[in-house]
C-alpha cells in the first residue's frame, strides 16, 4: 500500500489537539450542548446530509452482536448500534469528543451497552482487551491517523472467521478533491494530499487526511487479510456553505436543477466517502 510521506512527521498529539479543539459534528445543533434536544438534532442533521450511513452501518443487523467501533466522535453511530441492541466497545483519540459521547449514552440510558475506551488506535491492543468481535466499524477515522496501516494491523487481532469489517475512508477521485484542487490549490496537483488534508473538514487545517482510490482502499483491507465483499462510493455535499452554517439547506445552483437520479449517479462515481466492507 502506498504511503504518503507528507504525514510521516505528524505527531499523534497534534491530531488529538485538532479534534479536541472542535469535535466532529459538534455544531450540528443550536440547542444547549449535551441535552437530549441537542443530540436529537445532531443525529437528524447528520443523517439528512449523509443519508447513506444507516444503510452502510446496518445498525439493526448487529442486534445481540459485539461491535468494535474505531472513532466514535460524539457518538451518533455509537448510540444507534447500542439502540439497535448491539454491545459496543468504542474508541476515540479525542477526550473532548468522548466526553460528549459518554454524556449522550447517559442521556439515552444506554451506558450499559457501551464501553468507552480513550486512546490511539495505532496502539489499540495496549488499552482494549484482545477478543473477537462480530463487526469492526470505523467511519471517516483511520485516514486521519499518521499510520492507517498500523491501525489495520491492530484490528486484525480482534477478528475471528466471519468477522465483518466496515470502514469509510476519503475518496481521492471525488468531486470534493477536484474542487479543492481547482480552487484552493489552483491546479497544484503535486500538493494534492496536503491540500486535501487542510480542507477536508469543516474546520480547516486538519493535520492528517489520507485519500484513496477504490483500488487502494481495497488493497488497504486485502493487505491485512480481509476479503473485500463490497466497495461503494457515496456522498457529495450539495449545499451552499454560507446557508448551511445557518442551518438552511440551499443547494448550489449547479445541483439545484439536477434531477435526483443524475445526482445519485454522480455521487456513486465522484462521492467523497469510499465505503468498504470485508470479511475476516
Amino acid at each position: 500500500m502506498k504511503t504518503y510521506s507528507a504525514f510521516e512527521g505528524i505527531s499523534i498529539d497534534r491530531v488529538q489537539d485538532y479534534w479536541d479543539s472542535r469535535p466532529c459534528n459538534i455544531r450540528h445543533s443550536t440547542a444547549p450542548i449535551g441535552t437530549k434536544e441537542y443530540f436529537d438534532q445532531v443525529e437528524a442533521r447528520k443523517y439528512f446530509v449523509e443519508y447513506h450511513i444507516p444503510g452502510f452501518a446496518e445498525f439493526e443487523r448487529w442486534r445481540g452482536k459485539k461491535v468494535l467501533e474505531i472513532g466514535c466522535g460524539i457518538g451518533t453511530d455509537t448510540i444507534n448500534f447500542a439502540r439497535a441492541g448491539a454491545q459496543v466497545t468504542t474508541v476515540d483519540l479525542s477526550e473532548k469528543s468522548m466526553e460528549l459521547a459518554r454524556k449522550r449514552a447517559a442521556v439515552f440510558g444506554l451506558e450499559e451497552r457501551i464501553q468507552f475506551c480513550s486512546g490511539n488506535a495505532e496502539q489499540l491492543s495496549t488499552f482494549v482487551p484482545v477478543e473477537p468481535y462480530d463487526l469492526i466499524y470505523s467511519f471517516g477515522v483511520i485516514h486521519h491517523t499518521p499510520h492507517p496501516e498500523v491501525v489495520l494491523e491492530q484490528l486484525r487481532q480482534y477478528t475471528r472467521p466471519g468477522t465483518t469489517i466496515k470502514i469509510m475512508v476519503y475518496h481521492r477521485r471525488s468531486w470534493k478533491v477536484t474542487r479543492i484542487l481547482l480552487t484552493e490549490g489552483r491546479g497544484k496537483f503535486w500538493k494534492l494530499q496536503e491540500l486535501a488534508a487542510k480542507n477536508s473538514e469543516a474546520q480547516t487545517g486538519c493535520p492528517v487526511t489520507y485519500t484513496y482510490t477504490g483500488r487502494e482502499g481495497r488493497e488497504l483491507l486485502e493487505r491485512h487479510y480481509f476479503r473485500v465483499t463490497d466497495v461503494r462510493v457515496e456522498h457529495i455535499f450539495p449545499y451552499r456553505i454560507s446557508d448551511y452554517v445557518k442551518y438552511q439547506y440551499v443547494k448550489e445552483w449547479y445541483f439545484r436543477w439536477m434531477p435526483r437520479p443524475l445526482f445519485r449517479l454522480l455521487e456513486r462515481r465522484l462521492g467523497w466517502h469510499l465505503c468498504l466492507t470485508g470479511q475476516a
